[in-house]
């Protein structure tokens, strides 16, 4: 399955377009890692929690995405869109979404 953020794929065409798909990923995060994740948000540096959770979320929300396009007999899916939300105080959600299309 060819998964793109751009609209076409080079010396490929689009055959058939199946319509939009979308893949979503809502993650809870712990609280002991939010505690060290606002220490190093103070002190300064990167939070290796929060980005492993949110690389997860991205990761599960595309495979996601690409399952509904497979059922739709898409053999690629081009325009992908990634959203993030923050919800609530220990949930983060992931949204990746595109156009399911058979590519010749």
């Amino acid at each position: 399955m060819i998964t793109t953020t751009t609209g076409s794929v080079e010396g490929k065409t689009i055959e058939a377009y199946h319509g939009i798909v979308a893949g979503e990923a809502v993650m809870g995060v712990n609280f002991v890692r939010d505690f060290f994740a606002r220490v190093t948000d103070v002190i300064g540096g990167r939070s290796g929690a929060y980005q492993k959770e949110l690389k997860k979320a991205r990761t599960l929300a595309l495979e996601d995405l690409v399952e509904e396009a497979e059922e739709l007999g898409a053999n690629a899916v081009v325009g992908i869109s990634l959203d993030t939300e923050v919800m609530g105080d220990s949930m983060m959600m992931v949204v990746a979404s595109g156009t399911a299309v058979t590519l010749k």
